[in-house]
């Protein structure tokens, strides 16, 4: 292995949504890795802006505001500008980046986790009643956000601004995985993009891509890989492209009990 390369010669397939990897790529290339691209999602904006606007607009007008991931932010932005004078609290710090780009800099983050668990411990939740407090995103997910929130009795409005869909796969996906070894790697982010894959993917490049080593985004998600056939899991920090690659980097395929 050649120094500073830990990845050399070494294939990830990357499971974010269609248009959205070239991050990861560029990292994992730089440390010498081969970077397949195979998304477990894609995101699609809705159709008619024109009453997605409308409730954005109210959104911003609120106490909290809610932007559950980058792509809320993205496409929120597409439809009206974001300006707001409520809270703004990001999920993740992908999200609080894609905030700041899009003239938010004072997004609140989580710094114990980057996921929903992490938002609802900030103290600007922690007493919400009656407050007006909107959930900027897509419709689907895990949907603890909008029961603990609902629970601890804020006026809770949810505002999708994008779908969120199952990818299209064709033998551009499919054939690199078939070619995957013990020694391949898969970054995992989204237990709805990992069920996407076990249900698009042919059996024979499922089988591939179990067998390779999942570097996950959270313990939750290690849950979900190990649900869903993987035996090799390192967990990353979080789900930010630096972390995932790190970890993988770190990953030791002569000890993986180590990792």
């Amino acid at each position: 292995m050649k120094p500073g390369r830990p990845l050399q010669n070494i294939t990830v397939v990357v499971t974010r949504p269609a248009g959205t990897a070239s991050p990861l790529a560029r990292r994992i290339r730089h440390l010498g890795g081969v970077p397949v691209t195979v998304p477990g999602l894609t995101l699609r904006a809705i159709e008619d802006s024109i009453p997605v606007a409308a409730a954005l607009g109210r959104a911003l007008t609120g106490d909290i505001v809610v932007f559950t991931s980058p792509a809320a932010v993205r496409f929120a932005a597409a439809i009206a500008p974001l300006t707001t004078t409520a809270t703004v609290i990001a999920v993740g710090f992908g999200t609080a980046n894609a905030l700041r780009l899009a003239g938010l800099p004072d997004a609140i983050c989580s710094d114990r986790s980057q996921d929903s668990e992490g938002v609802l411990a900030l103290p600007e939740l922690a007493n919400v009643t009656g407050r007006r407090v909107a959930l900027i995103g897509a419709p689907g997910g895990r949907g603890l956000l909008r029961a603990q929130l609902a629970a601890r009795g804020a006026d809770l409005d949810e505002v999708h601004v994008y779908h969120r869909g199952a990818p299209r796969l064709d033998g551009r996906h499919i054939d690199p995985l078939l070619k995957l070894t013990r020694r391949s790697m898969v970054l995992l982010s989204s237990a709805e993009a990992l069920g996407h894959l076990q249900r698009a993917l042919v059996p024979s490049a499922w089988r591939k891509l179990v067998a390779a080593v999942a570097v996950v985004s959270s313990e939750r998600m290690r849950e979900a890989a190990s649900a869903a056939g993987f035996e090799r899991i390192a967990v990353a920090r979080s789900a930010r492209p630096a972390d995932l690659v790190e970890a993988a980097a770190r990953f030791d395929f002569t000890h993986p009990e180590r990792v």
